[in-house]
Order: structure tokens, then C-alpha cells, then sequence
């Protein structure tokens, strides 16, 4: 993705809460890239909800900057998953991220046990046991 002047702050880097905006665009690239639309998940019942985040920067982004943010699972719940986010430019990691989202019923009625279309498009295959990380790209 290319940096859009309307997320740069007054001291020229991205605005810190534009890097939420960018993980929910990786997270729906990422389950696409294993095959699941985020739409067919909704329909099916089921969506998730961020409830924690950790941030580090390592340096900033700029307005025209070409990044790429890779998407790992980094712990895999019952209810919750974590993945792990590296935004890089050029090939250089600037910003590490772990975002923690539990698994909801889109009636409203809470959360849910992951269900096996979520863990494949997570890239787990049908069980609850990560099979790896694995990595994809926005």
C-alpha cells in the first residue's frame, strides 16, 4: 500500500491510529489469501472483535511511502487468536504489532469457539492446533 497524505500528521509520519485502520485491511487480505471472503464469514454467524493491541515502532512512515504489512498467527485460542503484524519499507521493518481478537456470534449473543471456515482462512486447517506461522501480505 502507498501512504495517502490525509494519514500523515503535523510531524510527517503516519498518525498512530491509522496503523488500527491498516491491520483490518491486512487481517480481511490475509483470510482472503486462505480463502476466506470476509463476508462468507459474517454470514456465516460469525466475526471477530479486536480486544487488545501492543505497538512497537521502530521508525516512522511517510506520505508516499510504499509499505507492505506481513500477517502471522502468533497464538491460536479456543474463543481468540493473535496475530502478529509487521508493517515494512523497502523491506525493512518499521512498526511490529500483536493484535488479540476473540471470535463473536453476529446475532449478538457473544463470543464463540472458532469455527473450522475461521481457522482455514487463519491458514490452521480443521483443528485447533496451529500448524505453523504463516504469513501473507497486504
Amino acid at each position: 500500500m502507498t501512504v495517502r497524505y490525509l494519514e500523515v500528521d503535523q510531524q510527517g509520519v503516519v498518525f498512530n491510529m491509522w496503523y488500527l485502520a491498516y491491520f483490518d485491511d491486512a487481517l480481511v487480505g490475509f483470510l482472503e489469501c486462505n480463502g476466506l471472503d470476509y463476508p462468507d464469514l459474517q454470514e456465516a454467524g460469525y466475526d471477530v472483535q479486536l480486544v487488545h493491541v501492543d505497538i512497537d515502532w521502530r521508525g516512522g512512515v511517510s506520505w508516499r511511502d510504499e509499505v507492505r504489512i506481513a500477517v502471522s498467527v502468533a497464538r491460536l485460542g479456543t474463543t481468540s487468536v493473535t496475530l502478529a503484524y509487521q508493517v515494512r519499507r523497502a523491506g525493512v521493518p518499521v512498526v511490529d504489532a500483536s493484535v488479540v481478537y476473540v471470535c463473536v456470534a453476529t446475532d449478538g449473543s457473544g463470543k464463540r469457539a472458532i469455527p473450522d471456515l475461521l481457522l482455514q482462512g487463519l491458514g490452521q486447517g480443521n483443528g485447533h492446533e496451529p500448524q505453523g506461522t504463516h504469513s501473507g501480505s497486504l
